[in-house]
């Protein structure tokens, strides 16, 4: 799903130190006596521009988790540099955390406590005077539209009310750089809609630096001012999600498919003109023929008579500009929800 809102230029000027910075950043896990290491890892170069929303995405196992880690500190690189702040995560790690917030993916907050208790708890923890860490809590409680539910204990709160408290207690200190894994997952759509508006509020009020991980593609789509995409410990292309998108010439033609045969299914369609990037998809008793062609329109009369001739039932045909989930398709060779689950896959077009 794409989004009409207009892309947002990053807050750091030409000039402008990054954020963060990798360079040829590996990571060897050793797995157990006699089983061969796994690399997370594998000479990734990265750079956020400061006063930035930065995207990573990639499957299961790419390195996202991995990168998140070293550069807040959680575990140390085999090789290559890492930096934010301008600060060595390996040589300054207290440097480098009294930079940066971090959101993990589960609750950081004390469910018995209020959450104005909880605020003044991470400001404390900070290092702050009692006055001080008071204020802090009341300021952010404001700024994040709790300042209502103050003296609430933290159980009480729906889903969306504990994320942005989640998100709250991470500025208590006023971090330049943010960390969010998966800010939203579990939230209704109002709640995520609002906490959009607060990243998006963060981002340019504040000028704060954010590394946004998802597996929400229209949330990446609205909130970034770059993507990263990583595979198999590596980036494999990185731009605007405008960029991105506007790199894939031509249409993307979708077909439903109604208890498919991923291997019939892509035999029907094998050799028809102009198709690239097909893909056959299979989960459960459905699945999806994924493929990219310069005529939408003729493609889709030709897929269809293929099928029909085939015998192969299937539903809704569609015909779409490029969207951020044919970006993932085309690079990483399947589609961004496929990432996720255990989907068999009849090979993609490279």
């Amino acid at each position: 799903m794409t989004s009409s809102s207009p892309a947002r230029a990053p807050h750091g000027g030409a000039g402008t130190a990054p954020a963060i910075a990798t360079e040829a950043l590996r990571k060897t896990y050793r797995t157990g006596r006699g089983a061969p290491p796994v690399e997370a890892l594998r000479g990734l170069d990265l750079e956020v521009p400061a006063g930035s929303v930065t995207g990573l995405l990639g499957p299961n196992g790419a390195g996202k988790s991995t990168t998140t880690k070293i550069l807040t500190t959680l575990t140390l690189p085999t090789s290559g540099t890492a930096r934010v702040g301008g600060h060595d995560v390996t040589a300054e790690p207290a440097r480098v955390r009294a930079l940066i917030g971090y959101v993990s993916q589960g609750a950081s907050t004390d469910p018995l406590l209020t959450a104005e208790e909880n605020l003044a708890l991470a400001a404390r923890l900070r290092g702050m005077n009692r006055p001080d860490a008071q204020d802090r809590a009341r300021r952010l409680l404001a700024e994040f539209g709790l300042a209502d539910a103050a003296r609430r204990p933290v159980a009480k709160f729906s889903g969306g009310m504990r994320r942005r408290l989640d998100v709250a207690a991470a500025l208590t200190h006023r971090p330049s750089v943010l960390f969010l894994d998966e800010p939203t997952t579990g939230l209704d759509p109002e709640s995520r809609a609002a906490m959009w508006a607060e990243i998006r509020r963060l981002a340019g009020e504040d000028s704060l630096t954010v590394v946004l991980t998802t597996h929400y593609l229209e949330e990446a789509d609205r909130l970034a001012d770059s993507l990263v995409i990583i595979d198999h410990g590596v980036e494999v292309v990185s731009g605007t999600p405008t960029e991105l998108k506007s790199a894939l010439h031509g249409d993307t033609v979708r077909v439903e498919l109604h208890e498919p045969d991923a291997v019939a299914v892509r035999t029907a369609v094998d050799g028809l003109p102009g198709l690239r990037d097909l893909l056959v998809e299979v989960a459960g008793t459905g699945g999806s023929l994924v493929a990219r062609t310069d005529h939408g329109g003729d493609a889709v009369g030709a897929v269809v008579s293929a099928l029909t001739a085939a015998g192969i039932p299937f539903g809704a045909v569609a015909v779409s500009a490029p969207s951020l989930d044919d970006v993932y398709l085309h690079h990483v060779g399947h589609t961004f929800a496929a990432g996720d689950g255990a989907t068999d896959r009849e090979g993609a077009a490279a």
